[in-house]
């Protein structure tokens, strides 16, 4: 059985609240859980105290028994001190795709044909 530390989404519609939960990883993502361990309401300011809440304690002893972590969660994690969560790098995801590419050749060759003016 693997035990996953995510969100669990809450509120009403445009109106988004998570519960951070320890939860299976076949369970659906608002369905059953094992246990909550915290809160996250992302409508309130990035410095508010009140904005992520969580009990540092149980998050330890799940931790320490195999939960993995979802990446938002690590985040959370990262921020109170209970793990270390390592910055991810894709510098060919902001790279333009193929028919960018191609239309871009396509005009700066219609550019060098034309005579500067």
């Amino acid at each position: 059985m693997s035990v996953k530390i995510r969100l669990s989404r809450g509120g009403t519609k445009k109106r988004p609240y998570y519960y951070i939960v320890v939860a299976d990883s076949t369970s659906p993502r608002d369905g059953r859980y094992i246990e909550q361990i915290g809160t996250h309401n992302p409508l309130l300011p990035k410095d508010s105290a009140e904005r992520v809440k969580l009990n540092v304690e149980r998050a330890k002893h799940w931790l320490s028994v195999g939960a993995q972590p979802t990446d938002r969660v690590m985040r959370f994690l990262d921020a109170a001190g209970l793990a270390k969560r390592t910055a991810s790098n894709n510098p060919n995801k902001a790279k333009p795709k193929k028919k960018r590419q191609e239309r871009e050749a396509a005009a700066a060759a219609a550019a060098a044909e034309k005579p500067a003016a």
